[in-house]
């Protein structure tokens, strides 16, 4: 329950402002809320210096309730035990490895979050019947943009020039799956079903009878008129060699952190696509760097990175790739799961549980 007087209320990474007009139902003589639209250093990354964690702690010290946005500002223990102010934590999604849920029960904070598919009471954007995540639909954009020079030429036309080079086809081409879970299965039907590509999948518990079953729940049959697996499960060494593109779908964990370094991208083909929408530290930043300073692949596309917001000097942020033999480069700013009815059905939920807290009734979608 909150105390007398306005509670103070952070809404924290909000880069697009699209909280606001949900919590502008809240009675200001109830709450008082501050909306975040930078993000500062991860308090979890070894390059954060103890002066910018002092920073993050000293804007989060005030709060009583904090609404977040995924996983832009972690929660480790080490950040709760300097908040002594924080009541409640406002989460979205589904994946919380950043948050330390164990040191919030301890220290009496409540976690709620938003799924866009809880209880609430407020107008929601419904969801259309059928099609898939809008990861998946990212994915596809930059696979395509990769393959067909989307970016690139974009950029070359608006500038006086013309045709760069060849695009890529994708017909018969081998796709290569790290992470066959509901994304990874989604992001290979699409592949199997446009293209007629061949897909190969791994990640530490898959095996085959795992992968066909995927397949059956993607409606597709688990063997093609030759024989062939429709979805096949082989070793994280094939994956890599026989993927002419590898798409990262992976939960990101204590465990797979740097998941594929230099080896694994060592032993892609030189024509090949990398293709990362998941989270930036299941890959060995620096050696994905150094592949594609050398050209070692035909072109890598980037959703997620080991800080984010990127860094402003941070050697992705160049427009010199595929150029003097390096190979090229798409980058978009994590999104995604940046979707307007995403998006702004998580912060109608966080408004509503505010709402709720503020009136001393039990939370919606508690963890």
């Amino acid at each position: 329950m909150p105390s007398s007087g306005p509670v103070q209320v952070a809404i924290l990474d909000d880069y697009l402002d699209v909280a606001r007009k949900h919590f502008a139902q809240i009675d200001p003589s109830k709450a008082s809320i501050t909306v975040f639209k930078d993000s500062l250093p991860p308090f979890t990354h070894a390059a954060t210096s103890k002066e910018d964690k002092a920073a993050l702690i000293n804007r989060l010290k005030p709060f009583t309730v904090i609404a977040s946005l995924r996983e832009r500002t972690a929660f480790p223990r080490e950040l709760l035990e300097a908040l002594p102010n924080l009541k409640v934590l406002l989460a979205t999604g589904t994946q919380f490895q950043t948050f330390d849920l164990g040191a919030m029960k301890e220290l009496g904070i409540t976690v709620a979050t938003s799924t866009g598919k809880g209880r609430t009471d407020r107008p929601r954007i419904p969801a259309p019947k059928g099609g898939t995540h809008h990861t998946v639909q990212h994915s596809w954009a930059m696979i395509l943009g990769l393959a067909s020079n989307i970016a690139r030429d974009d950029l070359v036309v608006k500038t006086g020039g013309w045709e760069t080079e060849l695009a890529v086809g994708l017909t018969g081409k081998t796709l290569g799956l790290v992470g066959l879970g509901r994304l990874g299965a989604a992001t290979a039907r699409i592949g199997v079903l446009a293209w007629g590509m061949k897909i190969i999948a791994w990640s530490e518990n898959l095996n085959q009878e795992k992968a066909d079953d995927m397949a059956k729940q993607m409606g597709l049959p688990v063997e093609d008129e030759s024989g062939e697996k429709t979805f096949k499960s082989v070793s994280k060494e094939e994956l890599f060699k026989g993927s002419d593109i590898v798409s990262i779908h992976y939960v990101l964990s204590a465990r797979s952190i740097g998941i594929i370094g230099e080896k694994e991208l060592s032993a892609m083909k030189k024509s090949a696509f990398f293709v990362n929408t998941s989270r930036g530290p299941l890959v060995d930043e620096i050696a994905l760097l150094k592949t594609v300073r050398n050209g070692s692949i035909r072109g890598a596309a980037l959703d997620v990175f080991d800080i984010e917001p990127l860094p402003t000097n941070s050697p992705w942020r160049s427009q010199d790739w595929g150029q003097n033999g390096s190979s090229h480069v798409l980058l978009t700013p994590h999104m995604g799961y940046v979707e307007e009815r995403t998006i702004n059905n998580w912060y109608a939920e966080q408004a509503e549980n505010l709402e709720r807290y503020l009136d001393g009734k039990e939370l919606l979608n508690l963890l």
